[in-house]
């Protein structure tokens, strides 16, 4: 269809309105509210980059985002690994393949907080309670401390993420030729010989995609954040996201807040942009 045909964009229209009154405008309004002293009802006066410079010099929000790098690269590693173990276990030819896709994708479907709650109950009970019994004080008192929220975090979303990464990486493996992986079999090849030199580089477009989604996702995680640990203790668990909805609706700092929303939006949007074209390029060597 070309696009200068009026049918065209009758049929685009509908996403442009809602990408722009979802999207953009909120964006740009956004952006214009962060060099201002708004408060969330007026503004009182535009007051250029003060709000920007504050940020660098906001020690809490300084160590939030640190958090938050370091639990979104050990996330990803973590997910996209138990993601493809996963595909290659349910395209290999056992019988129960789709049924252990249905349970392996099933944590997917439970809500961030419903989810975050349960592994809270989990950690803080079943864990002190198995501690008890066998004589591990390790198990005892989980998410008091930072680092065992931190991994309880990493431990959630793994949980949580990595059958949805697992779908991505089935669709790219179940469209890889059999006759090549025949082949190389006769030749000689083992199975990792296999798995390097044939499945991975013609799998490649699924670890950008996967990539881009667990790192989107886990640099904007929210929900379990809040039911899980809800920051604790003293806001050494407490994520980006977090951090501006508590300046924003705990402080009622808005124009502060988003000031904070538009540096984050940036470094998500740098880092993943970065990434895809790294990967996409990749590929192209592979």
């Amino acid at each position: 269809m070309r696009t200068r045909d009026i049918s065209y964009w009758l049929f685009l229209a509908p996403v442009l309105l809602a990408l722009s009154m979802v999207v953009i405008i909120p964006l740009l309004f956004g952006v214009y509210y962060s060099f201002t002293n708004w408060n969330g009802i007026e503004v009182g006066g535009f007051i250029g980059f003060e709000n920007y410079l504050n940020v660098f010099k906001d020690k809490e929000f300084l160590d939030s985002l640190w958090f938050t790098v370091k639990f979104t690269v050990v996330s990803i590693i973590l997910i996209n690994f138990f993601g493809l173990a996963l595909a290659l276990i349910v395209t290999s030819k056992i019988k129960s393949s789709k049924f252990l896709r249905t349970i392996f994708f099933m944590p997917n479907l439970i809500g961030g907080l419903i989810l975050g709650f349960i592994w809270q109950f989990i950690f803080i009970k079943v864990f002190a309670g198995v501690g008890q019994l066998f004589g591990i004080e390790s198990l005892e008192g989980w998410l008091s401390t930072t680092q065992t929220g931190f991994w309880g975090l990493v431990i959630l979303m793994s949980w949580q993420m990595a059958g949805y990464i697992m779908v991505i990486y089935i669709s790219y493996l179940e469209g890889v030729p059999t006759e090549l992986i025949e082949a190389a079999e006769i030749d000689g090849a083992s199975s990792l010989q296999r798995l390097r030199f044939i499945v991975f580089p013609l799998v490649a477009p699924a670890f950008t995609v996967s990539m881009f989604l667990t790192l989107s996702n886990t640099f904007k995680l929210y929900d379990q954040n809040l039911s899980l640990t809800a920051g604790g203790p003293y806001n050494s668990t407490q994520m980006v996201a977090m951090e501006i909805f508590k300046t924003a609706f705990g402080e009622s700092e808005m124009a502060y807040a988003q000031a904070k929303a538009v540096i984050f939006f940036i470094i998500v949007a740098a880092i993943s942009l970065t990434q895809v074209y790294i990967n996409k390029k990749r590929e192209v060597e592979m």
